[in-house]
């Protein structure tokens, strides 16, 4: 597919301005939805940002209402394994996922919007276990849900749990040592042991990190960003079927 054909494609379904921000509110729109999948660090955030960038549709990351719950029970000292604790904090706070055509997707709890404080090592080794709660993943799910319109998502299960409909899949894998050096080069951090930790997470994520059935699989050791996401756009259908 090219490049103007996908453009074309995502302009039949009346796409908003871009630019104009969307908060995960309820809507009348058709929803046409690109899903990308993934274990930790496989590139999933960079590709689903250029590839909604290149169709000119939002970026959605689903990894960031998680890290918002871990977040919010770190600070507020629930334990993460305490589901019925975190479910309750969720429902005193408001958490907003806010996204916008060609911008980063940011998280807004109760006015305050939380950037770095989502992507520490912290966070990071915490995540897992919230996200292993399946009350918490509903209220994600529930969240993504109320999404309207054409947009990129990326997580873990998107194309198996949360839009098992979608338009199209895809899963992006790599060894974990390749996707721990690409890790270390985003931020400071011993290669052994983000190694370590990411094999940890791969465990603690089997079950929800696997590629739908008809899933484009795509091993991104030997693959460049660029070429990751033509292969992507390459593989989107020619045009939306009324």
């Amino acid at each position: 597919m090219t490049l103007e054909g996908a453009r074309l494609m995502m302009a039949c379904m009346g796409e908003r301005e871009v630019g104009a921000q969307r908060p995960l509110t309820a809507g009348g729109e058709e929803t046409f939805v690109i899903t990308i999948d993934g274990p930790a660090a496989s590139g999933k955030s960079s590709v689903s940002r250029l590839v909604a960038q290149r169709l000119g549709i939002p970026y959605v990351s689903s990894g960031l209402l998680y890290r918002a719950a871990t977040y919010l029970a770190q600070t507020s000292g629930e334990a993460l394994d305490d589901e019925g604790a975190l479910l309750q904090l969720l429902d005193r706070h408001r958490v907003q996922l806010v996204t916008a055509v060609g911008a980063r997707n940011r998280i807004a709890v109760d006015g305050r919007t939380l950037d770095h404080e989502l992507h520490t090592d912290r966070v990071d080794a915490g995540v897992s276990v919230v996200a292993r709660h399946p009350g918490v993943r509903a209220w994600v799910d529930a969240r993504l849900r109320e999404l309207t319109g054409a947009f990129v998502v990326e997580g873990r299960d998107m194309g198996t749990q949360v839009f098992p409909h979608a338009a199209a899949k895809f899963y992006l894998s790599a060894p974990p040592e390749v996707r721990a050096a690409r890790r270390v080069g985003e931020r400071a951090g011993d290669l052994e042991a983000v190694t370590a930790a990411l094999r940890r997470r791969d465990q603690l994520d089997a079950v929800q990190s696997r590629p739908a059935p008809e899933a484009v699989y795509l091993d991104t050791r030997d693959l460049t960003l660029d070429e990751v996401v033509a292969r992507i756009l390459g593989a989107l259908p020619e045009r939306r079927r009324a």
